[in-house]
């Protein structure tokens, strides 16, 4: 479902990694280097957002490179600061994505933002929302059209506890069938989801 073939990155004449190959099956993945190790930069090149310097990503079959719309389509990303346009409400921010993905915000969708607790502040502006609450959009907008790999980076970083909860159950439902993997210090996260723990 996901293929990681051979990447390498180096922001001028710091090499961040080389040679990275990984295949990923369905199941929750987490990244637990320590810190400055690259985590982040993965993350982001595998979600299309950053270009790796050497190798490729493949979603779903499709190589990120070569096929980025196709690849994008089957992926899902929770980015570390979860900043969006300026103007938009939470709600908006997940029409936006529905439209992207050819898709609708279903009843499911709904019922997570709900378990997140994020319902009632979905029609405020997004720049009054709290770290922890735009986290919360992000979080829902990764349930919109069935996504066969999920990437977050920091998912649980400043949400409350019962939201931590609910974010451990959703990843370990969605790890049955599709890939889930993060960047996370969390350890009740980590463990609530089963995840396996991979170091770069």
């Amino acid at each position: 479902m996901l293929r990681i073939d051979n990447l390498g990155k180096r922001y001028g004449d710091h090499l961040v990694f080389r040679g990275l190959t990984h295949r990923f099956g369905p199941g929750c993945v987490v990244l637990c280097d320590e810190e400055n190790t690259g985590k982040s930069t993965l993350l982001a090149i595998i979600a299309g957002i950053l270009a790796p310097d050497e190798g490729d990503v493949w979603v779903d079959g499709h190589s990120v490179l070569r096929q980025p719309e196709r690849a994008k389509a089957r992926l899902a990303y929770v980015p570390p600061d979860c900043e969006a346009a300026a103007g938009h409400t939470g709600r908006g921010i997940l029409e936006q994505v529905a439209a992207q993905k050819n898709t609708t915000i279903d009843d499911d969708v709904l019922e997570l933002a709900d378990a997140l607790g994020l319902t009632p502040h979905l029609d405020k502006p997004f720049s009054h929302l709290s770290t922890g609450t735009r986290r919360k959009v992000f979080l829902t907008a990764a349930a919109l059209g069935d996504p066969a790999v999920i990437i977050a980076d920091g998912p649980s970083d400043g949400l409350d506890a019962s939201a931590r909860a609910v974010l451990a159950d959703v990843f370990a439902y969605w790890g049955e069938e599709k890939v889930v993997l993060f960047a996370s210090h969390d350890a009740r996260l980590v463990e609530g989801c089963a995840a396996r723990r991979l170091r770069l």
